[in-house]
């Protein structure tokens, strides 16, 4: 039976400046300024550069809104908003001006060109004696390669695929005499189909064959899985080799790339520069916070775009009405995005600085055994936020100090506690592991047991499982592949 019901509902509903600010918080400094230009190509009531009165009447005059033509002002009555919305070239007109000076430097953007590791690999396979046909089949086959030169895919599946999107039949044994001619490519080990194989090709090529590169080929050919796990003992047992011989195999081996890939396409692959959106600065025991100007650009309102509204809102007709609301729908765009760019300014700037008291030992001296406790509620609660509001400005957000240029979450941890009772953070546990992994006799490399007596010793009790979980964090590898000849 349906009835009507009357019920009180008590919502919280974000705005859509607020959601706007919450979006921007969580952006790195490189992210914030693509962010800013894509803004500005959306609004073009937004600018960049700090507001001036000479610049306001410059534009103005440009753009003639006072001495317009009489005979002109019949021509408003035909203004149709799609005349900025749809012409982009009646925007570049209207809306832009060039106030660049003959004698203003202009920076152009550099990028570079370079062959990419496919087309080096193609280039290659032109000077090759094969067919047409023969040529596509490789050609697909250098395609299917990873960046690290390897060919991770069956040669079935690829049959399959070569016969649907390149209408050529063709077997696995034509595929592998073709990946043969591949693999004969520079650099040495490119078009293998796993490690092993990628070794046994580099190993081949040596010159001249040396009995210790006899040595290594039959370990890598033979023995690959006792290597990888440093069984040593077996390994010149089976081989009645004695230690010196196999220290010098295995240094052999480990001059071979593993990743031949790599080796082409250093020079192509593009690297993610990190720029510190905070400094701090040590000045005669006084740090010194300041956040990186990148964050927080000078941006102002278009002038011309005011005395747009200015004018068309004295206009009584139709296409006036619907220009003056489009022209405010943009000012008021801008100014919101003005208002939360300077509002996350000032949100990091108290975040990063509640942090910085409550870490003052550590940024004073670097040690990371100086480094308290601390979780993202401690700093919530010091500058009155939201926890969420605090992940978001410590995700991906950098901090550089006399010490390094250091990843703001990397600061907060658990704590645990000493025999003494007293709480220490849990980077200075691993900062404690990681040293007594390094001090460690590499011919006998310390247990998770052996570590967990150590650190109990110092005062620090913990269980051999949670040793475990901190060395894979700190991607340090069980003892026995820390095991060194």
């Amino acid at each position: 039976m349906l009835r009507q019901v009357q019920t009180q509902k008590l919502l919280q509903k974000l705005s859509p400046q607020q959601i706007q600010l919450m979006k921007l918080l969580q952006l790195p400094t490189i992210a914030l300024e693509q962010r800013i230009k894509e803004e500005i190509e959306m609004n073009p009531a937004l600018e960049e550069g700090a507001e001036t009165d000479d610049e306001a009447n410059t534009d103005l005059e440009e753009e003639n809104y006072d001495d317009a033509p009489k005979d002109e002002e019949h021509q408003r009555d035909d203004f149709s908003i799609s005349d900025y919305m749809d012409d982009d070239e009646g925007l570049s007109y209207k809306l832009k001006a060039n106030n660049i000076s003959p004698d203003e430097e202009r920076k152009e953007i550099p990028f570079s060109v370079g062959v990419s590791f496919q087309d080096m690999l193609e280039s290659q396979l032109g000077l090759k004696d094969l067919d047409d046909r023969e040529y596509q089949i490789a050609d697909y086959l250098i395609g299917n390669l990873d960046d690290d030169g390897y060919l991770r895919r069956d040669l079935l599946s690829i049959v399959d695929d070569i016969a649907f999107s390149q209408n050529i039949n063709t077997t696995e044994a034509e595929l592998e005499k073709l990946l043969k001619v591949i693999q004969e490519f520079d650099p040495a080990g490119v078009g293998a189909r796993d490690l092993r194989e990628c070794l046994l090709i580099q190993l081949h090529r040596k010159s001249p064959r040396t009995p210790i590169v006899e040595l290594a080929t039959q370990i890598v050919d033979k023995q690959m899985d006792e290597f990888s796990k440093k069984h040593y003992d077996k390994i010149s047992k089976k081989l009645e080799i004695d230690e010196e011989t196999l220290k010098d195999v295995i240094h052999e081996i480990l001059k071979l790339n593993p990743r031949p890939g790599n080796s082409m396409a250093d020079g192509q692959k593009s690297f993610q520069q990190v720029i510190a959106d905070f400094t701090i600065i040590n000045e005669d025991g006084e740090l010194t916070l300041t956040l990186n100007s990148r964050n927080a650009p000078d941006l102002r309102v278009s002038k011309v775009y005011s005395a747009m509204l200015e004018e068309y809102s004295k206009e009584k007709n139709k296409n006036g009405k619907e220009a003056s609301v489009f022209v405010k729908q943009k000012l008021d765009g801008a100014k919101w995005f003005i208002d939360a760019i300077q509002q996350r300014s000032q949100t990091l700037l108290y975040t990063m600085n509640a942090i910085m008291e409550y870490q003052r030992e550590y940024f004073m001296e670097g040690d990371e055994t100086k480094l308290r406790p601390m979780i993202l509620k401690d700093i919530a609660e010091k500058v009155g936020l939201d926890i969420s509001t605090i992940s978001r400005v410590a995700n991906s957000k950098y901090v550089q100090t006399s010490f390094g240029t250091l990843l703001l979450k990397s600061f907060f941890s658990e704590s645990l506690s000493t025999d003494s009772g007293e709480d220490v953070s849990t980077r200075e546990v691993k900062k404690i592991l990681k040293d007594c992994i390094e001090a460690e006799s590499k011919k006998k490399p310390l247990t998770d047991d052996k570590l967990t007596k150590m650190l109990k010793e110092k005062g620090y009790n913990i269980a051999r499982r949670t040793i475990a979980k901190y060395r894979e964090q700190l991607d340090i590898p069980v003892a026995r592949l820390r095991k060194e000849l």
